[in-house]
């Protein structure tokens, strides 16, 4: 095994590809896997976890890695697409050490890990070796002075904790800003429970209700339930309101309401709206806030409000002409305008003059069976969803019903998992 660099740091490999022999890309590296050994000696490094094409994470072990520096990662091309598990023993480096804090074995003071350096050794086996850290609060009014100060200091020369202490997340989360909020979340289900908490906690609002909307229902629960109700409150607001509605769908009663009373009351209204539905028609699957503009709004004006990028492609797709009031429910409800018309026409042309008027709306009662077939008939993205009195309240994707259809654990579901050479034939 040949590499380019007898020492690398990890935080340097974050994000970088991984290739096969003949320059076929693998995927990025995300994590890099270690095993304690103990007063044996630094933990050994037994594998990197890479992303691969379809958002999965999976492992690829040391002795298939040839070669590593600081632009990119080479592997044997046999790799296991089986979804990465972490074993008891096993810890991950960017995951649960960074950010750790060590206790300074020459008496001044505690540090936090910052990033972490593995050297290979003449056996081919690569070991933990160099520790980047950041000195915290200090023992003796001379150190403190040093406080902030950052430097590499040997494995050995600092003491580890318990791995239940508590842990900052501060360089986890800036390591992985980049991620979509879909990749965030595989990342936190591959934690422990208390790691998944303290990541969490250091998201802000916004970007945790993001990340939230990606992950399995149980996931959401324990940790909107291991923040403080304030904060939870907070995330909610910060969800989509048919997201919102399905988490405190599977909270007891009381801790909902509670939640509810402590959100904005705009929000906490269309949240309430969507709980009163049965989650098997339009009403419960769907968002009370699409893209709605009166009749003499024009192209351009439409335009501006698809562009928004908060708005998911789905809900972009259309915009659902009524007459005030605009939110929802609204006033009566004339039809809708799709993407599409709005690039064959001038921007002055008012979109009222635009209207598909063939595209009837689902009744809010529709069973999601009927839904399913509407978006399929007509190969839309959305449909419009309104009340016994012909009132707007919502609009209903694609990606709502998919959700819905799909099993509880799709996004855990690999499918066939089989070894295989990229680039190549397993010779």
């Amino acid at each position: 095994m040949s590499t380019n660099l007898s020492r690398v740091f990890v935080a340097r490999l974050l994000g970088l590809d991984v290739f096969d022999p003949l320059g076929d890309r693998l995927g990025r590296l995300r994590d890099v896997v270690v095993l304690s050994r103990g007063s044996r000696g630094a933990p050994h490094v037994v594998g990197i976890v890479v992303e691969v094409p379809g958002k999965k994470r999976v492992f690829v072990p040391m002795t298939r890695i040839t070669s590593i520096d600081q632009t990119q990662i080479i592997c044997t091309g046999l790799v296991n697409l089986r979804r990465f598990e972490q074993r008891g023993a096993e810890t991950l480096v960017v995951a649960e050490m960074f950010d750790r804090r060590v206790t300074l074995r020459d008496g001044s003071g505690d540090a936090t890990i910052e990033d972490i350096a593995m050297d290979q050794h003449r056996s081919g086996d690569w070991f933990v070796s160099k520790l980047f850290v950041r000195r915290g609060h200090s023992l003796s009014p001379l150190s403190r002075l040093r406080r902030n100060e950052t430097m590499i200091i040997d494995w050995a020369d600092a003491l580890q904790g318990a791995r239940t202490e508590p842990q900052a997340a501060t360089q986890f989360v800036a390591n992985h800003e980049d991620l979509k909020p879909a990749d965030f979340a595989e990342a936190l289900q591959e934690m422990s429970d208390k790691r998944r908490f303290e990541v969490a906690s250091e998201l802000q609002d916004e970007r945790l209700a993001d990340v939230l909307q990606e992950l399995p229902e149980d996931d959401q629960v324990e940790i909107l339930s291991a923040l403080d109700l304030q904060r939870a409150a907070d995330v909610l607001e910060e969800m989509d309101p048919d997201d919102a509605a399905d988490l405190l769908g599977e909270l007891p009663t009381a801790q909902a309401e509670e939640l509810l009373q402590l959100m904005e009351p705009e929000g906490a209204e269309d949240v309430r709206r969507l709980l009163e539905y049965d989650e098997d028609t339009a009403g419960g699957l769907m968002t009370p806030v699409p893209v709605i503009l009166p009749p003499e709004a024009t192209v351009a004006e439409a335009l501006a409000h698809v562009r928004r990028e908060e708005l998911s492609p789905a809900l972009a797709s259309s915009i659902f002409i009524a007459r005030p009031p605009l939110e929802t429910p609204t006033g009566r409800f004339l039809g809708v305008v799709h993407i599409q018309q709005l690039l064959r026409f001038p921007p002055y042309e008012p979109l009222g003059n635009l209207v598909d008027k063939n595209l009837e709306p689902l009744s809010d009662q529709a069973h999601i069976s009927e839904v399913a077939r509407t978006l399929a008939t007509y190969n839309l993205n959305s449909l419009p969803v309104v009340n016994d009195d012909g009132r707007l309240v919502g609009a209903v994707t694609v990606d709502d019903v998919l959700d819905h259809l799909l099993p509880d654990d799709w996004r855990a579901h690999d499918g066939e998992a089989p070894i295989r050479r990229l680039g190549g034939r397993i010779g």
